[in-house]
């Protein structure tokens, strides 16, 4: 228990009082009578405060499962229990995790919301009767992915002439998980824009790669070339004179292998924009029919085994929703290397990190072993503020020594990494350098491209 703002007021003005009374006599009989008669109504204020009021009991209500950016409501109820006395005034703290934001009841949330706090929040002051409860609804918006834990929530209750306050602590605990926004994912609206925004260009090629799904009849816009001229054949031996034609689909029951870098190479916003990238393009490969596995190296080494079905993107959005990146060493050489002893048969590997001149000499052993068994995508991220740097200023001024020696190193840099790309690109592998915007699109579109090429 605390002072309140009427004891400070009544204090000051007693003590003010007093000094005037310290200069006139005639004061210091009312200045002593004041504190005599104020003395009582503090003491009782003080024990109506902690003997007599009402302490209410709370119960918070949330969903354990949250997606990252986008608001869910928190329903606070407030009980009466069988205290005399309704508090005069009731101040709520609810203490919410530092990884999330609060916004008043029914505000949408999403990245990059500025809605402010809510607490602390005064309670309605009509007093319920016993056994009546007060519901508190708000949003909390999560900014980072992984576990989060609510501690309990605080009341502030302010006594009848406000002399008093007494702060009460409820034990009131909630622990859930922040994933990646899988909403839009399950609702198809992320897919359908990247799809718009990639393209989605389709490679039609029978053969290889592709695999037959059934026959039917001919209709106008088939190529010639997928008429099934024995099927026609026996339609026409039969009095039916239609062509048959055949429809493939791409090649199903295929294994991919994401490899992801939690290291240094990555910093936390295109560690997200890659793990977005992945989760996508995973959910994409279940429906397709493919096996989807998945391990990070760095600051956390994990291993999700191939699992087939869309059932098992849980599995995935579990095993990776709470996974971070840090500044401490990566090696892409011993994640590849550990990605051989742990793959049976022949994998699409797509390894995200961003990679330097150096790492083709450190890669060079073991890129041929890979590439006879498996087929690997090297996935890196542009770099925009070399190649701003190497575009140089364009204003017309006269740029000094050390500018000039800015865009020079930016150049340099840009064309190692090309020239490395280049030399991975002639030994067969693949390759690919987005933005962090573009990373989601240019990663399924990949992945079509080479599911309907026929490379695995």
């Amino acid at each position: 228990m605390k002072p309140g703002p009427a004891l400070f007021t009544a204090a000051l003005a007693w003590f003010l009082l007093g000094g005037g009374a310290f200069f006139s006599p005639s004061l210091f009989l009312v200045w002593f009578l004041t504190g005599i008669a104020l003395l009582p109504f503090i003491i009782v204020d003080a024990l109506t405060l902690c003997l007599l009021t009402d302490r209410l009991s709370v119960k918070r209500e949330l969903s354990a499962s949250l997606a990252l950016g986008e608001g869910s409501v928190v329903r606070l109820v407030l009980r009466r229990g069988g205290g005399l006395l309704f508090p005069a005034r009731v101040l709520l703290f609810d203490r919410y995790p530092p990884s999330m934001e609060t916004a008043p009841a029914g505000h949408p949330g999403g990245m990059g919301t500025d809605a402010g706090g809510v607490f602390p929040v005064p309670l309605d002051r009509k007093a319920p009767g016993r056994g009546k409860i007060l519901v508190l609804e708000y949003t909390v918006i999560p900014k980072e992915r992984g576990n989060w834990f609510f501690s309990g929530l605080e009341l502030l209750l302010s006594s009848k002439l406000r002399f008093w306050k007494l702060k009460v602590f409820h034990q009131c605990v909630s622990r859930g998980r922040t994933y990646p926004d899988f909403k839009k994912l399950r609702l198809g609206q992320e897919l359908r824009g990247i799809m718009e925004q990639g393209g989605g260009r389709e490679i039609r090629r029978r053969g290889q790669g592709l695999e037959f799904m059934s026959l039917r009849e001919y209709q106008d816009g088939d190529p010639i070339k997928s008429i099934d001229w024995r099927a026609t054949g026996r339609q026409t031996a039969a009095g039916r004179r239609k062509f048959i034609v055949r429809e493939y689909q791409e090649e199903q029951d295929q294994q991919i292998l994401f490899i992801l870098d939690s290291g240094y190479r990555l910093s936390p916003a295109r560690f997200d924009s890659a793990l977005n990238g992945v989760l996508l393009l995973a959910y994409v490969a279940l429906k397709h029919g493919d096996a989807v596995a998945v391990s990070s190296f760095g600051a956390a080494d994990r291993w999700i085994p191939p699992r087939k079905g869309i059932s098992a993107f849980m599995g995935l959005m579990n095993g990776l929703y709470d996974l971070q990146s840090a500044p401490v060493p990566s090696s892409p050489f011993s994640a590849l290397e550990q990605a051989l002893t742990r793959l049976s048969r022949r994998t699409f590997i797509i390894l995200v990190s961003n990679f330097r001149e150096e790492d083709g000499e450190s890669l060079s052993w073991i890129l041929p072993r890979i590439r006879r068994r498996h087929l690997l995508l090297m996935v890196s991220f542009r770099e925009a503020e070399a190649e701003t740097l190497a575009r140089g200023s364009h204003d017309g001024k006269a740029r000094s020594a050390e500018e000039v020696l800015e865009t020079a190193a930016a150049r340099s840099y840009l064309d190692s990494r090309r020239r490395l790309y280049r030399r991975w690109e002639h030994l067969g592998l693949l390759t690919m350098e987005t933005s962090r915007e573009q990373m989601s699109p240019a990663l399924i579109n990949r992945y079509l491209s080479v599911k309907r090429s026929g490379r695995l």
